[in-house]
Protein backbone atom coordinates (compact mmCIF):
# COMPACT_ATOMS: atom_id res chain seq x y z
CA UNK A 1 0.00 0.00 0.00
CA UNK A 2 1.20 3.57 -1.09
CA UNK A 3 1.91 5.73 1.68
CA UNK A 4 -0.62 8.67 2.16
CA UNK A 5 0.95 12.09 1.24
CA UNK A 6 -1.06 14.31 3.64
CA UNK A 7 0.11 12.32 6.62
CA UNK A 8 2.03 13.30 9.07
CA UNK A 9 5.63 11.77 8.93
CA UNK A 10 8.76 11.93 11.24
CA UNK A 11 11.53 15.01 11.35
CA UNK A 12 14.20 12.69 9.37
CA UNK A 13 11.63 11.51 6.51
CA UNK A 14 10.55 15.02 5.96
CA UNK A 15 13.28 16.23 5.83
CA UNK A 16 14.14 13.79 2.97
CA UNK A 17 11.07 13.83 1.21
CA UNK A 18 11.32 17.85 1.24
CA UNK A 19 14.70 18.16 -0.19
CA UNK A 20 13.69 15.18 -2.82
CA UNK A 21 10.07 17.05 -3.50
CA UNK A 22 12.13 20.44 -4.36
CA UNK A 23 14.68 19.17 -6.44
CA UNK A 24 11.75 17.37 -8.48
CA UNK A 25 9.74 20.22 -8.78
CA UNK A 26 12.43 23.14 -8.91
CA UNK A 27 13.81 20.78 -12.30
CA UNK A 28 17.01 19.63 -10.77
CA UNK A 29 15.74 16.05 -11.05
CA UNK A 30 13.88 16.39 -14.77
CA UNK A 31 11.91 13.96 -15.84
CA UNK A 32 13.35 10.12 -16.54
CA UNK A 33 15.66 10.63 -14.09
CA UNK A 34 16.13 7.61 -12.03
CA UNK A 35 16.80 7.45 -8.07
CA UNK A 36 18.47 4.53 -6.28
CA UNK A 37 17.59 4.39 -2.59
CA UNK A 38 20.87 3.74 -1.72
CA UNK A 39 21.81 6.97 -3.08
CA UNK A 40 19.48 8.88 -1.15
CA UNK A 41 20.56 6.97 1.99
CA UNK A 42 24.44 8.20 1.30
CA UNK A 43 23.38 11.83 0.29
CA UNK A 44 21.09 12.36 3.36
CA UNK A 45 22.45 9.71 6.16
CA UNK A 46 19.54 8.28 6.78
CA UNK A 47 18.58 4.63 6.91
CA UNK A 48 16.60 2.77 4.36
CA UNK A 49 13.33 2.66 5.71
CA UNK A 50 13.67 6.68 6.00
CA UNK A 51 14.22 6.70 1.89
CA UNK A 52 12.02 3.71 1.26
CA UNK A 53 9.28 5.97 3.07
CA UNK A 54 9.74 9.24 1.46
CA UNK A 55 10.30 7.40 -1.34
CA UNK A 56 6.70 6.33 -0.78
CA UNK A 57 5.08 9.49 -0.15
CA UNK A 58 6.37 10.84 -3.38
CA UNK A 59 4.94 7.72 -5.44
CA UNK A 60 1.80 8.70 -4.06
CA UNK A 61 2.17 11.87 -5.56
CA UNK A 62 2.94 11.13 -8.99
CA UNK A 63 6.18 12.55 -8.64
CA UNK A 64 7.88 9.46 -8.93
CA UNK A 65 7.61 5.74 -10.13
CA UNK A 66 8.90 2.71 -8.75
CA UNK A 67 9.22 -0.59 -11.11
CA UNK A 68 11.29 -3.23 -10.87
CA UNK A 69 14.40 -3.54 -12.95
CA UNK A 70 13.61 0.03 -13.76
CA UNK A 71 14.05 1.49 -10.30
CA UNK A 72 12.83 4.72 -8.96
CA UNK A 73 12.03 6.84 -11.86
CA UNK A 74 11.17 11.00 -11.72
CA UNK A 75 7.88 11.47 -13.31
CA UNK A 76 6.06 13.59 -16.08
CA UNK A 77 4.72 16.35 -14.80
CA UNK A 78 1.06 15.38 -16.37
CA UNK A 79 1.10 12.87 -13.62
CA UNK A 80 2.35 15.08 -10.41
CA UNK A 81 -1.11 15.45 -8.30
CA UNK A 82 -0.89 19.18 -8.26
CA UNK A 83 -3.28 19.71 -5.48
CA UNK A 84 -1.14 18.19 -2.80
CA UNK A 85 -0.79 21.01 0.13
CA UNK A 86 3.45 19.98 0.00
CA UNK A 87 3.93 19.90 -3.97
CA UNK A 88 2.00 23.49 -3.78
CA UNK A 89 4.56 24.74 -1.36
CA UNK A 90 8.03 23.40 -3.16
CA UNK A 91 6.86 24.72 -6.22
CA UNK A 92 5.85 28.21 -4.57
CA UNK A 93 9.48 28.33 -3.81
CA UNK A 94 10.56 27.31 -6.82
CA UNK A 95 11.66 29.26 -10.26
CA UNK A 96 7.92 28.94 -11.31
CA UNK A 97 7.00 30.50 -8.71
CA UNK A 98 4.49 33.00 -10.95
CA UNK A 99 3.09 30.58 -13.15
CA UNK A 100 2.09 28.75 -10.10
CA UNK A 101 0.46 31.37 -8.21
CA UNK A 102 -1.12 32.26 -11.84
CA UNK A 103 -2.52 29.20 -11.81
CA UNK A 104 -3.53 28.90 -8.27
CA UNK A 105 -5.51 31.68 -8.79
CA UNK A 106 -7.19 30.91 -12.01
CA UNK A 107 -8.33 28.01 -9.97
CA UNK A 108 -9.64 29.85 -7.18
CA UNK A 109 -11.50 32.16 -8.99
CA UNK A 110 -13.16 28.89 -10.80
CA UNK A 111 -14.90 27.82 -7.50
CA UNK A 112 -14.76 30.49 -4.75
CA UNK A 113 -17.43 32.91 -5.41
CA UNK A 114 -19.76 29.68 -6.18
CA UNK A 115 -18.45 28.63 -3.25
CA UNK A 116 -19.74 32.07 -1.43
CA UNK A 117 -23.00 32.01 -3.18
CA UNK A 118 -24.02 28.90 -1.69
CA UNK A 119 -22.47 30.42 1.89
CA UNK A 120 -24.80 32.83 1.24
CA UNK A 121 -27.46 30.45 1.25
CA UNK A 122 -26.20 27.77 3.85
CA UNK A 123 -23.70 29.27 6.36
CA UNK A 124 -25.11 28.98 10.37
CA UNK A 125 -25.08 32.01 12.67
CA UNK A 126 -21.32 30.85 14.34
CA UNK A 127 -19.89 30.39 10.62
CA UNK A 128 -21.26 33.79 9.88
CA UNK A 129 -20.04 35.39 13.40
CA UNK A 130 -16.61 33.48 12.56
CA UNK A 131 -16.70 35.89 8.97
CA UNK A 132 -17.28 39.21 10.69
CA UNK A 133 -14.73 38.63 13.18
CA UNK A 134 -12.54 37.63 10.95
CA UNK A 135 -12.68 40.56 9.04
CA UNK A 136 -12.90 42.60 12.04
CA UNK A 137 -9.04 40.65 12.69
CA UNK A 138 -8.04 41.84 8.98
CA UNK A 139 -8.53 45.52 9.63
CA UNK A 140 -6.64 45.98 13.16
CA UNK A 141 -3.71 43.82 11.85
CA UNK A 142 -3.54 45.95 8.48
CA UNK A 143 -3.21 49.00 10.37
CA UNK A 144 -0.83 47.69 12.64
CA UNK A 145 1.06 46.22 9.31
CA UNK A 146 1.34 43.09 11.05
CA UNK A 147 1.29 40.83 7.95
CA UNK A 148 1.68 37.03 9.58
CA UNK A 149 -1.29 37.98 11.98
CA UNK A 150 -3.25 39.63 8.68
CA UNK A 151 -2.78 36.64 6.92
CA UNK A 152 -4.39 33.93 9.42
CA UNK A 153 -7.50 36.26 9.92
CA UNK A 154 -8.10 35.67 5.93
CA UNK A 155 -7.32 32.30 5.83
CA UNK A 156 -9.50 31.79 8.48
CA UNK A 157 -12.14 33.91 6.06
CA UNK A 158 -11.67 31.52 3.40
CA UNK A 159 -11.55 28.33 5.10
CA UNK A 160 -14.85 29.43 7.16
CA UNK A 161 -16.24 30.40 3.90
CA UNK A 162 -15.82 27.07 1.77
CA UNK A 163 -16.69 25.31 5.06
CA UNK A 164 -19.72 27.15 5.10
CA UNK A 165 -20.46 26.63 1.37
CA UNK A 166 -22.07 23.15 2.75
CA UNK A 167 -20.43 22.04 -0.33
CA UNK A 168 -17.47 18.99 0.96
CA UNK A 169 -15.93 19.51 -2.34
CA UNK A 170 -15.00 23.20 -2.38
CA UNK A 171 -14.38 22.59 1.56
CA UNK A 172 -11.61 20.54 0.70
CA UNK A 173 -9.85 22.87 -1.48
CA UNK A 174 -9.42 24.85 1.04
CA UNK A 175 -5.14 23.99 1.77
CA UNK A 176 -5.52 26.06 -2.09
CA UNK A 177 -7.05 28.93 -0.89
CA UNK A 178 -4.47 28.61 2.12
CA UNK A 179 -1.56 28.55 -0.55
CA UNK A 180 -1.85 31.34 -2.57
CA UNK A 181 -2.37 33.50 0.22
CA UNK A 182 0.68 32.48 1.98
CA UNK A 183 2.73 32.60 -0.78
CA UNK A 184 1.32 36.41 -1.82
CA UNK A 185 2.50 36.84 1.89
CA UNK A 186 5.69 34.81 1.74
CA UNK A 187 7.80 35.93 -1.46
CA UNK A 188 7.20 39.56 -1.22
CA UNK A 189 3.71 39.80 -3.40
CA UNK A 190 1.45 41.43 -0.27
CA UNK A 191 1.81 44.79 -0.32
CA UNK A 192 3.09 45.90 3.27
CA UNK A 193 0.18 47.89 3.69
CA UNK A 194 -2.62 45.58 2.65
CA UNK A 195 -5.71 47.02 0.29
CA UNK A 196 -8.28 48.66 2.22
CA UNK A 197 -10.89 48.08 -0.53
CA UNK A 198 -10.25 44.29 -0.59
CA UNK A 199 -10.91 44.37 3.62
CA UNK A 200 -13.87 46.01 2.37
CA UNK A 201 -15.17 43.41 0.10
CA UNK A 202 -13.93 40.82 2.42
CA UNK A 203 -16.55 42.51 4.89
CA UNK A 204 -19.25 42.81 2.14
CA UNK A 205 -18.79 38.90 1.83
CA UNK A 206 -19.55 38.65 5.24
CA UNK A 207 -22.38 40.88 5.07
CA UNK A 208 -24.07 38.74 2.51
CA UNK A 209 -23.87 35.58 3.82
CA UNK A 210 -25.29 37.26 7.02
CA UNK A 211 -28.06 38.90 5.36
CA UNK A 212 -28.08 35.65 2.75
CA UNK A 213 -27.62 37.07 -0.67
CA UNK A 214 -26.15 34.50 -2.69
CA UNK A 215 -25.59 36.94 -5.84
CA UNK A 216 -24.09 40.02 -3.51
CA UNK A 217 -21.36 37.38 -2.10
CA UNK A 218 -20.54 36.14 -5.47
CA UNK A 219 -20.18 39.45 -6.76
CA UNK A 220 -18.12 40.41 -3.72
CA UNK A 221 -15.67 37.19 -3.60
CA UNK A 222 -14.74 38.32 -7.59
CA UNK A 223 -14.08 41.60 -6.94
CA UNK A 224 -11.31 39.91 -4.06
CA UNK A 225 -9.91 37.45 -6.21
CA UNK A 226 -9.51 39.89 -9.29
CA UNK A 227 -7.52 42.68 -6.88
CA UNK A 228 -5.59 39.85 -5.55
CA UNK A 229 -4.75 38.74 -9.08
CA UNK A 230 -3.93 41.98 -10.23
CA UNK A 231 -1.87 43.24 -7.74
CA UNK A 232 0.30 39.78 -7.32
CA UNK A 233 0.60 40.44 -10.56
CA UNK A 234 2.30 43.99 -10.61
CA UNK A 235 4.26 43.20 -7.37
CA UNK A 236 5.97 40.13 -9.36
CA UNK A 237 6.45 42.39 -12.16
CA UNK A 238 8.51 45.12 -10.30
CA UNK A 239 10.83 42.32 -8.77
CA UNK A 240 11.54 41.68 -12.86
CA UNK A 241 15.07 42.65 -14.61
CA UNK A 242 14.41 45.37 -17.41
CA UNK A 243 15.06 42.97 -19.97
CA UNK A 244 11.74 41.22 -18.89
CA UNK A 245 12.97 37.82 -18.10
CA UNK A 246 13.71 36.55 -14.51
CA UNK A 247 11.24 35.77 -11.64
CA UNK A 248 10.66 37.54 -8.15
CA UNK A 249 11.67 34.45 -7.03
CA UNK A 250 15.54 35.87 -7.05
CA UNK A 251 14.87 38.94 -4.77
Amino acid sequence: MSADPSRPVGPRTGTVLDALGRRITHGDLPPGSVLRLEDVDAAYAVSRSVSREAVQVLTSMGLVTSRRRVGITVAERDCWNVLDPRLIVWRLDGPERDAQLRSLSELRAGFEPAAAALAAERADAAQAATLASAVSDMTVHARARDLEAYLEADQLFHRTLLAASGNEMYAALAHVVDAVLAGRTHHDLMPADPEPAAIEWHADVADAVRRGRPADADAAMRRIIAEATAAQQARALEGRPEDGTGSAVDR
